[in-house]
C-alpha cells in the first residue's frame, strides 16, 4: 500500500518541477533517524509522524494523504519558506 502511494505521489510531483526541490527538502527533514540503515533505504518520515498527521488531518492512522494534499503542502511549504527567508 505504502509503497503504491509513494508511486502516485511520485508521478503527481512529475508534473510539478518547480516542486522537486522542496519535496527533497521536505523528505530530507521528516526522515527518521538514520534512515540509511534501515530497509528501504529511504528518507521515509517515522511511521508514529505519519500516524499522528493522518489522525489530525483524517481522523485516521491508516488513511494516506492524497496525492493533491501533497502537493498543496509541498506548495505551502515553497511559499512559506520565502516569506520566512
Amino acid at each position: 500500500m505504502r509503497g503504491k502511494w509513494l508511486l502516485r505521489v511520485g508521478v503527481a510531483l512529475l508534473a510539478h518541477p518547480s516542486l522537486w526541490l522542496t519535496a527533497l527538502v521536505q523528505a530530507h527533514r521528516l526522515a527518521g533517524k538514520h534512515w540509511w540503515l534501515r530497509p528501504p533505504f529511504l528518507p521515509l518520515p517515522d511511521p508514529a509522524l505519519m500516524a499522528l498527521r493522518s489522525v489530525t488531518q483524517y481522523g485516521d492512522a491508516a488513511q494516506l494523504p492524497s496525492t493533491e494534499d501533497v502537493v498543496t503542502w509541498l506548495r505551502w511549504t515553497r511559499s512559506f519558506s520565502r516569506v520566512t527567508t
